[in-house]
């Protein structure tokens, strides 16, 4: 009776080295993939918040939130609208709560009672968590610097909604970029929006509730608040050098 011949050691490893070699040339390109299913799957997310927008603003006259409080903050007032959406409030890029081990810009923030937060609302019970967030300048506030409503004329240049490290943020057109990425540095609002989190880009919705994909030097080209200088330092128009930038946005489109 013949009997079938095994590998040997040696065989066994050179296999193991070729799997190994074959699984190092695919990793980079099973990991863009990877990056690129995530931030298309963002991007749909973004699309369904326009819509909850959209019906939020249309019951309440065109006003946004007042902000004022956890009772009136944009996860307990768009509730409604999302809550039987599945997991929107999270990017499929930044699932992991930064309180537990999550970093910027792949983190999720979290919220919760006891913290200055909300929870037991509806029907929704815990913390809730997120990887979005709004423009605070949008509210129904007295200051001069709000938005109050949609109705605007530079709707379709002023931000919403969008990829952030925290639920909110206040840019100032004189803020520049984290020097590094993924460091944010507060009370800097821009480094919350400023973030890599797909490959220089962000996803957005704008008050005219059109969605886009924006480029992070982009950001300042924005009218985020009624004061905010759209021509300011971190702009081209307003002088905005190759050098002014940090390293890791260096190659990234200027505006």
């Amino acid at each position: 009776m013949s009997r079938q011949r095994a590998f040997t050691l040696i065989e066994l490893l050179v296999v193991i080295a070729i799997i190994a070699l074959l699984l190092a040339i695919l990793m980079p390109s099973l990991q863009r993939v990877r990056k690129q299913a995530q931030a298309v799957s963002c991007m749909a997310n973004t699309k369904q918040w326009s819509y909850c927008w959209h019906m939020y603003l249309d019951e309440s006259d065109g006003k946004f939130p007042t902000g004022a409080g956890a009772s009136g903050d944009w996860p307990d007032m768009l509730r409604p609208y999302y809550r039987d959406r599945g997991a929107l409030t999270l990017c499929p890029s930044a699932k992991k709560p930064y309180s537990d081990g999550g970093k910027v810009p792949f983190g999720a923030w979290r919220w919760q009672a006891g913290g200055g937060g909300w929870t037991n609302f509806e029907d929704k019970a815990g913390a809730d968590y997120g990887s979005y967030g709004l423009n605070e300048w949008l509210g129904d506030r007295p200051e001069d610097n709000y938005w109050k409503d949609r109705n605007q004329k530079k709707a379709g240049n002023i931000p919403l909604f969008f990829d952030c490290v925290f639920l909110d943020t206040w840019p100032s057109h004189t803020q520049g970029p984290p020097d590094l990425d993924g460091v944010v540095v507060l009370p800097n609002e821009m480094h919350l929006v400023c973030i890599n989190r797909h490959d220089g880009i962000i996803n957005m919705v704008f008050v005219d509730l059109n969605v886009r994909k924006v480029g992070l030097k982009e950001l300042w080209t924005f009218n985020w608040n009624r004061n905010f200088d759209i021509h300011g330092p971190w702009t081209k128009a307003g002088g905005a050098a190759a050098q002014d930038w940090p390293q890791w946005m260096s190659n990234l489109k200027n505006y």
